[in-house]
């Protein structure tokens, strides 16, 4: 099994209990009320699965040593009791996004839109994992699944971090955005 890869599985199984479901951008996903988080591969026909989103912890392309070691010092790790309020947010970037090159996408990341100092705001408040979607194939339904996890009293900062991320030049180049808020019964 390869510990990195992860599936994200919509239906009516699973810890955390589907809140609310947005499409921010282009088509959403079914309803579903609850999502499991599986490591590994899951059979998507399994009954009571709406879908099943896979992606893959990768390595970090955009980050330069001084901020992934200021990330390591800040983030807190996933599954903290007190953490009981989550969102998966899935996203795809348009092919203009993915016709630049990577030195290209770093500077609208972080010279033009400050997506890791924006986040270093707000760490260690709020958890969150990346997972790539686009490494395991090109026909994935998202780039990127967006993993965060926040205590109740931290959910007035997670959504004052996506006004800010989103009013980003990065944001122009989503064309797909799915915004999934949960709460661990």
């Amino acid at each position: 099994m390869n510990a990195r890869l992860f599936a994200f599985c919509g239906g009516v199984a699973g810890p955390w209990r589907v809140t609310r479901m947005s499409a921010i951008v282009g088509d959403g996903l079914p309803a579903v009320r609850r999502i499991a988080i599986t490591p590994g591969t899951v059979d998507p026909s399994n009954e009571g699965t709406g879908w099943v989103l896979r992606g893959i912890m990768s390595n970090e392309r955009y980050v330069q040593r001084d901020e992934k070691d200021r990330l390591l010092e800040k983030q807190e790790g996933l599954g903290r009791v007190e953490s009981t309020c989550a969102a998966l947010i899935p996203i795809r970037k348009n092919a203009s996004w993915w016709a630049l090159t990577q030195d290209e996408r770093r500077r609208i990341i972080e010279e033009q839109s400050r997506h890791i100092r924006i986040g270093l705001e707000y760490l260690p408040a709020i958890a969150r994992r990346l997972h790539h979607c686009r490494d395991l194939s090109e026909n994935e339904p998202f780039d990127f699944l967006t993993w965060f996890e926040f205590a109740p009293a931290h959910e007035a900062d997670f959504n004052r971090l996506l006004v800010e991320l989103r009013a980003s030049l990065e944001w122009t180049y989503v064309d797909r955005e799915v915004d999934v808020r949960l709460i661990r019964d």
